[in-house]
């Protein structure tokens, strides 16, 4: 599922929702580990409610990888379709969708002038290896399960707690060195396989990524 079609069907949800006659239509806004987000819910069924949404937002943090130092952004990109399943006389319910997937964590190694990198078990000086850098991405398409709790008060406003998982897949690393083009022949002869070791440790590592904890807060106006 591509993110046009997760988009379009955001949008005609939202346009078509007032000519919908005595169907159960709400807007909300969210936050949780996802980012911040918008979403917009339609309740054909006593028992079950179609929900389109959309989540974004920027973590920026330090930390290291794969034994470097890097300056990092996690930039959280989803949109999504859910199914959600309403239990009699409850607030609890059971979720199953799809998310487009456009999540990615961006990795610039920090500032390391006068000192050495260890790059695939090998010392390399700063002066030939530049920057490293890394972009992880995972699969366009992730499937959602989880459950949630939906409490209203007058038929009107809600909150809505969700707790999943986000099954976003392996993870895609790159590995860049900004001074591989100019580091001298015998520098290159040795980087460009020491880039590779540190990549799949770096994706190793970024593995655990690949299943990702979904807890948010909504608040809800329904029409």
């Amino acid at each position: 599922m591509s993110k046009s079609i997760i988009k379009a069907a955001l949008i005609t949800l939202v346009l078509t929702s007032s000519g919908i006659a005595n169907a159960d239509f709400g807007i909300g806004i969210k936050a949780g580990t996802l980012g911040l987000g918008l979403e917009g819910r339609w309740n054909p069924l006593p028992w079950l409610d179609l929900r389109v949404g959309a989540n974004r937002y920027d973590y920026d943090a330090t930390g290291a990888q794969a034994g470097i130092d890097y300056d990092a952004t996690l930039a959280l990109d989803t949109y999504y379709l859910t199914g959600n399943f309403r239990f009699p006389l409850s607030p609890f319910r059971v979720t199953a969708g799809a998310f487009s997937n456009g999540n990615e964590l961006k990795m610039t190694s920090q500032d390391t002038l006068g000192t050495d990198f260890n790059i695939g078990g090998i010392p390399f000086t700063s002066a030939d290896v530049g920057a490293l850098q890394s972009i992880t991405s995972f699969g366009g398409t992730a499937p959602y399960l989880g459950v949630g709790f939906d409490f209203e008060m007058f038929g009107k406003v809600g909150l809505n707690f969700d707790f999943g998982v986000l099954w976003q897949g392996e993870p895609n690393v790159s590995l860049t060195a900004t001074g591989l083009d100019t580091a001298p022949p015998q520098v290159q002869a040795l980087l460009l396989p020491a880039l590779e070791v540190e990549r799949l440790e770096l994706e190793n590592e970024i593995s655990d990524y690949k299943a990702w904890p979904v807890v948010s807060l909504s608040f809800v106006y329904n029409f």
